[in-house]
């Protein structure tokens, strides 16, 4: 076809031709072009010529050699070029400095930058309640603007119980220990079987708290800076706190403030039924009560379905299953292995309060 089309352009003319054997222009000049032998190297690049107006290769050292002598190398590039100026010199633009010095890979930040250290990810698992931990701080205000009580709360992950609270007049090192101290003794933890986690609060890198982990056999981690998402747990409760309908916007004393968390921590323990515990409240949880709670409530549930099973459309009812595992910062499925590859747990979001 290209053949016959190009005999007919020789007597018609290209367009014409191509138009009525319907053959596009640019096969029909395809077709003409001679194939390149199978063993034909491709063609070498075009070497650039060199400009005319280049510096030549020692007026180009020259120009390296002053912008790193020790006069000029703690200054910019158009810093030397206005003073070269002033001295009745000119070597070559500003621009073209910086070029070279690119070159030579010279052009970068030359002060001494502070460089935070590569923080790794806490990836902490608990699978039953005394297993982890969190603790943090919140301020709550007082009667005059300026002033302010601080709240220290210790959470098991697991369960969401509050095992340990404290209302005092500011952050403290020495306060903290004192309740962790406390806390542990309560819930009668044994070394080596509770992790601690916290933020980078002063009170929580302090070195008394550290060593007083050390001693009860406490594991400590905490949050990457500034990623209040490697502390979930502790912030939702806080919200909870202060979203509850009598929270009121000032305390008056500290009286007031322990007063008001004496009798909200009796309720979110013992009385509020958390949505990531299968709607069950923290303590039945935490005192290993949630088996029995939840036959109890599928005995109401198959009752109700027995009695009127035309109201369910779903068929049975079961009730919400208790997480078999609770993460902060749960980590890929794939990189899972070993024992807990077999668990699926649930994400942080969805267990907040």
């Amino acid at each position: 076809m290209i053949a016959t089309a190009d005999q007919l352009a020789q007597a018609v003319g290209v367009t014409r031709a191509c138009q009525v054997l319907e053959v596009p222009r640019s096969s029909l000049y395809r077709g003409r072009a001679p194939l390149p032998p199978a063993s034909a190297s491709p063609p070498a690049a075009a070497t650039r010529p060199m400009p005319p107006s280049a510096l030549a290769p020692q007026e180009r050292a020259q120009v390296r050699e002053l912008l790193n002598s020790p006069r000029f190398q703690d200054q910019a590039p158009r810093q030397v070029w206005a003073q070269l100026l002033d001295e009745g010199r000119y070597l070559c633009s500003w621009r073209t400095m910086y070029r070279l010095l690119t070159v030579e890979h010279q052009v970068r930040e030359r002060r001494n930058q502070l460089r935070h250290p590569a923080y790794a990810k806490p990836e902490l698992l608990a699978t039953a309640p005394n297993q982890l931990w969190s603790w943090d701080i919140t301020k709550l205000r007082g009667p005059t603007v300026g002033v302010y009580f601080y709240l220290y709360v210790l959470l098991d992950i697991f369960s969401r119980y509050v095992v340990g609270w404290m209302v005092a007049q500011q952050e403290s090192a020495d306060l903290a220990r004192t309740l962790i101290e406390t806390s542990c003794q309560r819930q009668g933890i044994p070394a080596q079987q509770l992790t601690l986690h916290a933020d980078r609060g002063a009170p929580m890198i302090a070195k008394s708290v550290a060593q007083l982990l050390d001693d009860l056999g406490v594991t400590k981690t905490h949050s990457r800076p500034q990623v209040s998402n490697d502390n979930p747990y502790s912030e939702a409760q806080f919200k909870t706190l202060k979203y509850r309908p009598n929270f009121p916007p000032r305390f008056g004393s500290l009286a007031d403030v322990r007063g008001w968390a004496q009798r909200f921590f009796h309720w979110y323990n013992q009385q509020h039924y958390h949505s990531g515990l299968g709607l069950l409240t923290p303590a039945t949880v935490h005192y290993g009560q949630a088996k029995e709670a939840q036959a109890q409530r599928q005995q109401v549930l198959q009752a109700a379905y027995q009695a009127h099973p035309e109201r369910f459309f779903r068929g049975q009812p079961l009730v919400q299953k208790l997480p078999a595992a609770v993460w902060i910062n749960k980590p890929n499925h794939e990189s899972l292995t070993g024992p807990d590859a077999s668990l699926n747990p649930t994400s942080e979001l969805s267990q907040s309060p």
